[in-house]
């Protein structure tokens, strides 16, 4: 069957030259004059954020905003960063870029925040980082994995996930190759949300796929916007692949399940960036829909890092409900800052940055470090649905199973 697809990403065309305008106008406000302060005064902490507290990915963002309070709650509980109690001062954006570099534009020239704490999704994080590094001011992102993010130069911006999205695919390839040749699938579709950290994975996933010999025989990016996946459900179904990789980022992938469960197509192996660790997810396609379904994960709550189990436990007890990967992300991203701070000793942000390219820091995703660009040097955890829990089925050191479900169940009604 014909591939269809598109050779450029929209969001480079539609979206990259907006957000310039923001970052261009960030440039007026001139260096950041919170370079360096001294830690002697007892008042607050200030620091700033900008989260889509509203818009598209509204539930996503509200577990991970609940992974910062956790955070500033414990790091208070403990006496604070520097002597001095952290204060969140949180702006909302709606999942507008725009309206995020202008949101952190704020920050740093009117609410005068001392440090900043990144957003949500590549697609926020490329205007916010710019503008941070133009204030020279320190920019810890909790997602964002999107590898052209750190490719412009900045020495002031840092990952805080184990890997980014380049890296995404390795696990599951490895998985793919080392079945054996009968078993590999023969033909697979790729779908994707038009978003700078997954639309590049899914690409990687068919260039190392198609060199398998696996045929493609379907390729679509669709817009951020898109509701109702009934139209591409239908393609893919007619093109009747036996692996589906979808880029999703939100509840696109609940959305997407739900058309190929309505079109009664199930392929043998299927993968979804991001959206199967969110715990809406059973709700949203049926508990039973989840069984065999391959994610990526930057963290598990059953991975044996320090203080996760604690993380785990007095998240659940705080807000009520286990955490997600958002809450994870937001809060490891908390303890790199509180690392860097604590080890410098005051708000230098050269210092700070200085400081974490030099150093390791202990998270509840495993020890992270950085190259010169803020990339960190790990590996993501490939994840299963496996009779209702999503289990770590690779590196095999950090499993908490040894069995795979292949092929993936059909889709049930009940």
């Amino acid at each position: 069957m014909k591939e269809q697809g598109r050779s450029q990403p929209r969001w480079t065309r539609r979206r990259l030259g907006a957000v310039t305008v923001v970052v261009i106008a960030a440039t007026a406000l001139g260096a950041c004059s919170s370079s360096s302060s001294s830690s002697s005064t007892t008042a607050p902490l200030k620091i700033g954020m900008s989260l889509p507290l509203t818009g598209p990915v509204a539930d996503n963002s509200k577990s991970g905003y609940e992974g910062y309070k956790l955070w500033a709650s414990d790091v208070n509980s403990a006496g604070g960063l520097l002597g001095r109690q952290v204060q969140l001062d949180v702006l909302d954006d709606g999942f507008e870029p725009n309206q995020c570099g202008a949101n952190y534009t704020r920050l740093i020239s009117q609410n005068k925040v001392d440090l900043l704490l990144g957003t949500f999704s590549s697609l926020l994080n490329a205007p916010a980082s710019a503008i941070a590094a133009r204030q020279g001011m320190l920019y810890i992102e909790p997602s964002g994995g999107s590898a052209a993010l750190f490719t412009r130069g900045f020495t002031n911006l840092f990952f805080a996930q184990p890997a980014v999205t380049t890296n995404l695919p390795d696990q599951f390839v490895a998985w793919v190759t080392a079945l054996p040749t009968s078993q590999r699938p023969k033909t697979a579709a790729y779908v994707t949300q038009d978003d700078p950290g997954a639309s590049p994975a899914v690409a990687i996933f068919k260039t190392k796929f198609e060199s398998l010999g696996i045929k493609t025989v379907y390729s679509e990016t669709y817009d951020p916007s898109t509701s109702n996946f009934d139209t591409i459900g239908s393609a893919v179904a007619h093109a009747a692949p036996e692996l589906v990789i979808h880029g999703a980022v939100a509840d696109d992938g609940a959305q997407f399940v739900r058309s190929l469960e309505k079109l009664s197509f199930s392929p043998k192996i299927f993968f979804q960036t991001k959206t199967p660790s969110d715990d809406t997810y059973p709700g949203a396609i049926g508990a039973r829909n989840t069984e065999g379904v391959f994610t990526a994960q930057a963290w598990n709550p059953q991975a044996k890092y320090p203080r996760n189990a604690d993380f785990v436990a007095a998240y659940t007890k705080m807000f009520g409900h286990a955490p997600t990967e958002d809450a994870a992300n937001s809060y490891t991203a908390g303890q790199v800052l509180a690392a860097a701070v604590k080890a410098v000793g005051r708000i230098d942000q050269a210092a700070l940055a200085t400081w974490l390219h030099a150093n390791t820091v202990d998270t509840i995703v495993g020890p992270l470090k950085w190259d010169s660009t803020g990339v960190p040097g790990g590996t993501l955890l490939l994840a299963q649905w496996q009779s209702g829990t999503l289990h770590i089925v690779a590196p095999k050191l950090a499993a908490t199973t040894t069995q795979v479900v292949n092929p993936k169940p059909a889709w049930s009604s009940s």
